[in-house]
């Protein structure tokens, strides 16, 4: 039996889980310190490698980005996700599509999904959405439902096509980018939500 976690040992772990979960990549040293508050990264350093030695995490050599849960090598059914080109992470663009350009095999465990559940793809262009760590030439997994609150949406809004930020203010929702040289989008006429992200494969590397 593995030695159990501390409590802060667990935050840490479900902290890594989710980001991994919701960008694809798991965070740096530097952003677990920012988002626990703490001025020094060496105590997270300390968590990491506690996490590692009780077999809670695991970790790939010579990347910065390289921890890993050590469930993440479970794998499910492979789905062939239909990828529909790209989608601008900037100013909307009128677009049209009706087949995929290609398909992408992936492991529904690594998304969080179940195996029946429909799923597309969409290559990222632009910049609007770095602060969420969606970048430039990134692919997003999007499953189409009713949007909630906060969540990452492929839209057409008036007819053009572009993922934002979903948000309801005052009974009237809108699209918020995630870098602020961007301005809210808000619809003239209408608001057609086509998927809510799921997840997200780094094409490159940052």
């Amino acid at each position: 039996m593995s030695e159990p976690l501390t409590d802060r040992q667990q935050q840490v772990l479900d902290f890594i889980n989710a980001h991994h979960r919701q960008h694809g990549v798991s965070p740096s040293l530097r952003e677990i310190q920012a988002h626990f508050g703490l001025a020094s990264p060496f105590g997270i350093k300390r968590h990491v490698d506690a996490l590692t030695e009780k077999g809670a995490l695991r970790r790939l050599d010579g990347k910065a980005r390289g921890l890993l849960p050590s469930s993440h090598p479970r794998r499910g059914a492979l789905a062939e996700i239909p990828l529909y080109g790209t989608i601008p992470a900037g100013f909307g663009v009128e677009t049209q599509v009706t087949e995929p350009d290609s398909y992408i095999s992936v492991d529904t465990v690594s998304l969080g999904v179940r195996p029946t559940t429909k799923l597309f793809a969409l290559r990222v262009r632009g910049d609007s959405m770095i602060n969420a760590s969606i970048l430039d030439g990134d692919t997003v997994f999007l499953t189409p439902r009713e949007p909630r609150q906060q969540d990452i949406v492929a839209a057409l809004i008036d007819g053009e096509s572009t993922l934002k930020r979903y948000l309801v203010q005052r009974g009237h929702a809108f699209l918020r980018a995630e870098n602020p040289r961007y301005p809210d989008l808000l619809p003239a006429q209408e608001l057609i939500i086509q998927g809510v992200m799921i997840g997200l494969l780094r094409t490159q590397t940052n």
